[in-house]
């Protein structure tokens, strides 16, 4: 069997990205509610972790928002602490992760994929506005309740929360919160 021709090293990161990227939705995505064209562009962020014992962790953070797979995605990336802070071994609360978000007609809602390879968390949630927020909910690997909102959304900033149920959603507890500046629009 024949190996195909590879594209030189230096060729492949560019290739991948232009390959990957899109100017902007795809002509099939009209009828979708446009719960995400505002993040497209670069955030910056504090985030306050809520632990557990009641104290509260703060790290800057870092999030990239663009279209993608023909304009039938957003991809975004989100990264705790933000690059300018890493340093060497990860520390807890450390992310660097990737979500996709497709509109699916079928059910009339955003789906949402989150994937953090530096702890190995995934999520999958559905996303649908309600009032001026942005609610996203589903479980995590556990089957734990998670509602992660999109709110006091400003052309320049918002608030984004993560909250917990471990009771099936009598109750909600908030784990995380951005605090999120825009730095560039795409």
């Amino acid at each position: 069997m024949e190996t195909p021709t590879q594209e030189p090293a230096t060729d492949v990161p560019a290739t991948f990205y232009a390959a990957l990227q899109a100017a902007g939705p795809h002509p099939d995505q009209a009828l979708a509610p446009d719960l995400y064209g505002w993040l497209i562009g670069s955030w910056d962020a504090e985030v306050v972790d809520h632990l557990p014992d009641g104290g509260e962790r703060r790290q800057s953070a870092e999030m990239h928002f663009a279209w993608v797979l023909e304009g039938r995605a957003i991809q975004d990336l989100w990264i705790v602490p933000a690059r300018r802070d890493r340093r060497g071994t990860p520390e807890p609360g450390n992310r660097y992760g990737t979500t996709f978000r497709m509109w699916d007609a079928a059910i009339g809602a955003w789906r949402i994929r989150w994937v953090n390879p530096v702890n190995g968390s995934e999520s999958t949630l559905v996303a649908r506005r309600v009032g001026a927020d942005i609610v996203q909910t589903g479980a995590d690997a556990s089957g734990r309740l998670l509602r992660w909102i999109f709110e006091a959304i400003q052309p320049s900033s918002f608030h984004w929360r993560g909250d917990i149920s471990e009771d099936g959603g009598r109750t909600w507890t908030c784990q995380v919160e951005f605090f999120a500046r825009r730095r560039v629009q795409l």
